[in-house]
């Protein structure tokens, strides 16, 4: 993989870890290096990020100590993303409200448009980016 892709996803990752970066500012930049996708694994502390040619390109990450629960609250991980798209809310506090509501990690595609989100029991939650 370039390192210059590396760089920017790494690079965007930690400012968007940071509170630094709106969920648009930060797909810009996954687009712009060719990231198709990403997992966002809240149980494994990581996010891989997959790219066009097949290649994935993993980073770790540190969670909030937040004990996710056993039941997926569909309504509380949907707040959080209203919360994100209103720019009322930024990463390190989308993390701890969506934990908070049994979620364990979620996939963008970037391509579909879309983002599935998680649940301990299989539950998923798919949430259509905005028109616009």
């Amino acid at each position: 993989m370039n390192p210059n892709i590396k760089e920017v996803i790494e690079k965007s990752t930690h400012e968007s870890h940071a509170g630094l970066l709106t969920f648009p500012e930060f797909l810009g930049r996954l687009i712009g290096v060719g990231v198709e996708s990403y997992f966002a694994d809240y149980r494994n502390q990581s996010t891989t990020y997959y790219l066009s040619g097949n290649e994935a390109y993993t980073v770790p990450m540190t969670m909030p100590s937040i004990e996710t629960p056993t039941s997926f609250n569909k309504e509380g991980v949907v707040s959080a993303i209203r919360g994100a798209q209103s720019d009322m809310v930024r990463y390190p506090e989308f993390l701890k409200l969506t934990m908070s509501a049994g979620c364990i990690g979620y996939i963008v595609w970037i391509t579909g448009k879309h983002v599935s989100y998680f649940g301990r029991q299989g539950e998923v939650h798919i949430e259509h980016f905005p028109q616009g």
